[in-house]
């Protein structure tokens, strides 16, 4: 069963515990009530692991180079929705924490009225860029396997003397008599075509 906005787990990171309270304090008024606070960076791709979050936000008050570089690599090694928030950057950060998949990239806006429809729109963003990402592997899985079909048909029309249509017909009827999928048939011809000739 897919969870409520309500039912997410939320982790929030941030070194700042003023900071940390207002967006605490922001979920907690949304309804959000499975909120954790970490205030210490150490460890927290172990944490991460363990807790498993729906939901991450990270609030960097002032951020450095390093600081930020070390949040980017953390975010692209975790599949999670991610609001960041900064009180100042540059275009070269927001391109960056777009780049390590961060959902959401909030400078100057860290107030607890702002945390829910922040939030949200991670939880959206994400889910439409996961849902674009599986269509790509899709499409790509779908061209690749009409590759090998080709190349299958091809092999069939050389070897057999057969048209395009009966080298495919042929393919199509040994897929439905072995209960294979018609691209596992066709790479098996070209697999056995490349060993014998």
């Amino acid at each position: 069963m897919a969870k409520t906005s309500s039912d997410l787990t939320i982790l929030v990171i941030d070194e700042n515990a003023i900071r940390a309270s207002i967006i605490e304090e922001g979920l907690n008024e949304a309804g959000h009530l499975n909120v954790r606070v970490i205030h210490e960076m150490q460890g927290v791709a172990r944490l991460i692991e363990t807790m498993d979050p729906d939901v991450i936000i990270i609030d960097i008050e002032n951020p450095n180079r390093d600081m930020m570089e070390h949040m980017f690599q953390l975010t692209r090694m975790i599949s999670r929705p991610i609001a960041m928030f900064v009180d100042r950057s540059d275009t070269a950060a927001i391109e960056a924490a777009v780049d390590a998949g961060v959902s959401a990239y909030v400078v100057d806006g860290l107030k607890k009225e702002r945390i829910k429809p922040i939030l949200d729109m991670a939880v959206s963003r994400f889910n439409a860029f996961s849902r674009l990402q599986r269509e790509l592997v899709e499409a790509r899985n779908a061209l690749e396997e009409r590759k090998v079909i080709e190349r299958a048909k091809g092999i069939l029309m050389k070897m057999r003397g057969l048209s395009e249509e009966q080298a495919f017909a042929l393919l199509r009827q040994t897929a439905m008599n072995e209960k294979k999928k018609l691209a596992d048939i066709a790479q098996s011809v070209v697999t056995a075509a490349g060993l014998l000739l």
